[in-house]
């Protein structure tokens, strides 16, 4: 099947409109085994995904190597590797987000990834005051003449965010969450983005797993899997595990959606597509464990366009079951 592909912004990329997340290859979600992980890559690329999202604290860094090993291997055309930086301060305070702390970072992911010049780096949702410090901006524009990298992006974690970011103008990506629990954005942002001609990656499109359809009451998650450990942001904002939905409300909405799945397509590919549907979205970066994951969610580009009565009780199910509980937080 033919993977589609959508304009990145005013970089003058092209893209595939399904993306690779590479956080699960690199940690905290439970254990993924080398051969999985290089696995799942392979498999994303041989579907035509040509747009990998990772950071440098996937992992330690294990994300950006398997990246850098798995496309070495290959050879030929690269695809688009966007990395992310900041999230290795500690603490992770503002103060810390100064152009000598991020170009360590950035001179790391270029070791990692082995390229002398990145893609594209995004700060790693940083506290909200990092987006008022203009110095910071004014410090990554020197790193592009530099040579390290070709654009700079930001990941959020709230609209706010985004918004202020793309004021500076050489602001060129937003990765934000939005997905059927997460819909604020489509509301200003998306319209902004639109306007300024600023790229939007989608992370966390499958609500941490729970829009597969496959968890349930009793599903359990390792140790070391962030389903289990921050369920209410223990170690991270919580808007980044299960999109900030309680389990139990989440399960009751998830089942309230199951009539709307086309037949033939998962629950995750309906998800998937549902991001799809908004114009302002250049890619969706789905996680993938394995290769038999990897291939299904870039199949999602496939599906025909969702009925509007579809989209209709999309949006009623989250305007009573969910927006109670995230829209005005994130």
């Amino acid at each position: 099947m033919q993977i589609h592909h959508r304009r990145f912004g005013r970089t003058g990329w092209d893209v595939s409109e399904i993306g690779f997340g590479a956080w699960a290859i690199g940690g905290a979600w439970g254990d993924v085994s080398e051969a999985d992980a290089r696995q799942a890559v392979h498999a994303a690329l041989d579907a035509g995904t040509t747009f990998i999202d990772t950071a440098d604290v996937y992992g330690d860094g294990r994300s950006e190597r398997i990246i850098r090993d798995v496309l070495h291997e290959r050879g030929g055309k690269r695809p688009v590797v966007a990395t992310k930086a900041g999230r290795r301060l500690n603490p992770h305070v503002a103060d810390g987000y100064t152009k000598a702390n991020i170009e360590a970072f950035i001179d790391r992911s270029r070791e990692n990834l082995g390229v002398d010049t990145l893609d594209l780096v995004q700060l790693h949702c940083p506290p909200t005051d990092v987006y008022f410090r203009p110095q910071l901006f004014e410090g990554l524009d020197e790193l592009v003449a530099a040579g390290k990298l070709r654009h700079y992006g930001v990941s959020v974690e709230r609209v706010e965010e985004a918004l202020k970011a793309i004021e500076y103008p050489n602001v060129v990506s937003v990765q934000i969450i939005y997905n059927l629990f997460r819909q604020r954005p489509a509301q200003l942002f998306f319209r902004e983005a639109l306007a300024k001609n600023v790229a939007v990656i989608v992370r966390v499109p499958l609500a941490s797993g729970m829009l597969t359809g496959k968890l349930n009451a009793q599903s359990t998650f390792a140790a070391d899997d962030h389903r289990h450990f921050n369920r209410h942001g223990e170690a991270f904002d919580v808007g980044e595990t299960f999109s900030g939905v309680p389990y139990d409300v989440a399960l009751e909405a998830v089942d309230a959606l199951r009539p709307y799945v086309p037949q033939g397509a998962t629950m995750a590919q309906f998800a998937l597509r549902w991001i799809l549907m908004e114009k302002a979205v250049s890619v969706v970066i789905p996680g993938a464990k394995n290769a038999a994951q990897a291939q299904a969610n870039a199949d999602a580009s496939a599906l025909a366009a969702l009925p509007e009565e579809t989209m209709a009780h999309a949006r009623r199910i989250y305007d009573q079951l969910i927006a109670p509980h995230v829209h005005q937080r994130w």
